[in-house]
């Protein structure tokens, strides 16, 4: 009962207005040393004059004559050490040592000064006690003003209604770190309350005066006891554990994950406190839960592919696409084309580019990859050293639909690039591809698949003619977090409406990827390879995607089938369960980046696959759809239909 009206009377009105209340002038806490400064004179006099029984006549100066000069030297001393400079509810231990040196400063200078009258004329301004005793009082007494002041602002903040009690996950320095800069920073929502400590050590023991718990079942229960809802885990602390396996304790409980994005700079020990920059506490990022290992790409090699070169980028104002942009201009080409058919994104994206990059020089082309003579122009006109093949149709329902508009987009555009990129001497071409090439099972996927056969074929043929001709290279990787069209927007908007979730089947999984980790690699393959490579990526663990979407849910702050309805809807046509990055006939060589591997796959002769894929472009423009779905299958036998209309082509 005691500590409910203790809480309630906290957040009252009468001192809920403290924890908002601006801070006390400069000269306001310099008027309050000097006061407090004349209190621990008196005091002393009092206690000196007390313990020694001296008489008033061994002094020349009397007492109020005492107190201006001991203020007057002490207002020096404040002056000379900034003591007033801080602000009293953030006082820190360096506040502190500045306080005693400007007290014991005053001490020394009261002490000599008096030994030197007295020796010159035989008399004592003060008593030399007193001194020593003023030293002693008047640091407690601007100690314990600092300390009261603290105490009570964090108390009433801790209170407030708007303040949100946290636990710091991690008790190294990152941790200590981010307790600091919560304790310090006076708009923040959040204050610590205690450290969670997930090694073995079952000694309980503090840091900063806070208790450190250690992470078992039974830290929920004494969380919810003291209305604790949120942890903060350092970004540090972030790569020491496996987040999707021990954060889950919290999500599973409804308890908030947050981190500090901005936390960027740190020593080998730990975190550089001097120049650690701790921005905003945001909540951690479904990325984050991703069990995937920091991925790390050779910039110098890219840099000597890339570096004052003309690099075109199809596609370039979509998600990949517009990564890869940002991420080609860290290298210093001479310019880069962006080759895009969407108007308005085109446009965006160059103000984008322009105001981030004003030095790189961007040059747009509205065009199609669908349009051969369109596709000519800018390759004559630009004359690009390095092309960059992003530009596709992929979205797998649609495509399901739309056979021969896949073939127009992905087979034919795929061929115009790499035919216009061998006539007009084109150093690298990398294309973009799929996980969903492999053993296709819908439209999409298999347009991809002729599209890697074409510039592979190309370049074998290429390569027996000359050996300096172009270098056609292709990457493989799975789905994209975050990118136009993908589950994570899709989830997000259903989250925001209120649910309910749509997953097409409790069991489907998918490998995924960031997208700047797939540029990156994207980047790097294009580097590394010497042609006629698929270079496919390490993808991490596959991802069941009801799993995610529960983790979305309750990073929102929601409760999975509770706040949030999950529903499943049945697998779309093409859509298989889960999504391979190899055949099973093929086998992969390591690179000098282990994320990187080249898949050995088939090959084909190029008059013969030249002579397939102009058939299918022509039967593409007949309006036939099972026509053209018939000869993919011829082209690519692996290729067998799923959930679709065109099953009975397999039979």
């Amino acid at each position: 009962m005691g500590s409910y009206k203790k809480t309630t009377l906290l957040q009252s009105d009468i001192f809920s207005h403290l924890s908002s209340m601006g801070y006390l002038p400069r000269w306001g806490v310099l008027l309050m040393d000097l006061f407090l400064s004349a209190i621990a004179f008196a005091m002393s006099y009092l206690i000196g004059m007390g313990i020694f029984k001296y008489g008033s006549n061994q002094m020349v100066m009397p007492i109020w004559g005492q107190l201006l000069l001991l203020s007057g030297v002490q207002l020096v001393f404040f002056w000379i050490f900034h003591t007033y400079s801080g602000i009293l509810r953030y006082s820190t231990f360096i506040d502190t040592i500045k306080v005693l040196l400007a007290v014991v400063s005053t001490g020394l200078v009261l002490l000599v000064s008096n030994l030197i009258v007295m020796l010159t004329w035989h008399y004592n301004i003060f008593l030399n006690t007193v001194a020593v005793i003023y030293i002693f009082i008047a640091f407690m007494l601007l100690f314990c003003l600092r300390v009261f002041v603290k105490t009570l602002f964090e108390t009433v903040q801790l209170h407030a209604s708007n303040i949100k009690k946290v636990l710091i996950y991690g008790t190294k320095s990152a941790g200590i770190a981010i307790a600091k800069m919560l304790r310090s920073s006076g708009d923040s929502m959040y204050r610590p309350v205690g450290f969670i400590d997930d090694s073995k050590n079952r000694q309980t023991y503090h840091l900063l005066g806070l208790k450190v718990y250690t992470l078992n079942e039974d830290l929920i229960r004494r969380m919810k006891a003291m209305n604790v809802r949120n942890v903060i885990v350092s970004p540090i602390k972030m790569r020491e554990i496996n987040p999707s396996t021990d954060l889950a304790i919290f999500m599973e409980n409804n308890i908030h994950v947050l981190t500090t994005p901005y936390f960027t700079e740190y020593d080998q020990e730990g975190i550089d406190l001097q120049n650690a920059r701790i921005g905003r506490i945001d909540s951690i990022q479904i990325e984050d839960l991703l069990e995937r290992a920091t991925i790390d790409i050779d910039t110098e090699n890219a840099r000597m592919t890339l570096q004052d070169n003309v690099v075109l980028v199809t596609g370039a104002a979509g998600s990949i696409g517009s990564e890869l942009v940002k991420q080609i201009v860290q290298y210093q080409p001479k310019a880069i084309v962006l080759f895009e058919q969407a108007e308005s994104p085109l446009h965006d994206l160059l103000l984008e580019l322009k105001r981030q990059y004003p030095q790189q020089r961007f040059i747009p082309c509205i065009a199609d990859v669908r349009n051969r003579t369109r596709v000519e122009e800018v390759f004559n006109e630009m004359r690009p050293d390095i092309v960059y093949h992003a530009a596709a149709y992929k979205h797998v329902p649609l495509m399901e639909s739309h056979p021969n508009e896949s073939i127009q987009a992905n087979v034919m555009g795929t061929k115009n690039l790499a035919d216009m990129a061998v006539k007009y001497e084109v150093k690298r071409f990398v294309m973009i591809s799929t996980d969903k090439a492999v053993n296709p099972t819908n439209i999409m996927g298999a347009s991809k698949r002729i599209a890697e056969i074409y510039v592979q074929s190309l370049f074998k043929q290429l390569e027996k003619q000359n050996p300096d001709c172009t270098r056609f290279i292709t990457t493989r990787f799975g789905n994209v977090l975050g990118s136009n069209g993908s589950v994570i927007p899709y989830f997000k908007k259903q989250i925001l409406a209120g649910g309910p979730v749509t997953v097409t089947h409790p069991d489907i999984i998918r490998y995924f990827m960031t997208i700047p980790e797939a540029c990156s690699l994207v980047i790097e393959a294009g580097a590394l390879g010497n042609g006629g490579e698929i270079f496919v990526f390490d993808m991490g663990k596959p991802v069941k995607i009801v799993d995610l979407a529960k983790n979305m849910i309750r990073l929102a702050g929601f409760v999975p089938n509770k706040d949030i309805q999950i529903e499943f809807t049945g697998l779309r046509p093409g859509e298989k369960l889960y999504e391979e990055l190899l055949n099973q006939k093929e086998k992969t060589l390591p690179t000098k980046n282990k994320k990187i591997m080249i898949a050995k796959v088939r090959e084909f002769p190029f008059e013969q696959v030249s002579e397939d894929v102009e058939e299918l472009i022509k039967i593409s423009y007949q309006s036939k759809p099972f026509s053209t779905v018939q000869l993919m299958k011829q082209l690519v036998p692996e290729f067998i239909s799923r959930n679709s209309i065109y099953e009975q082509l397999d039979k």
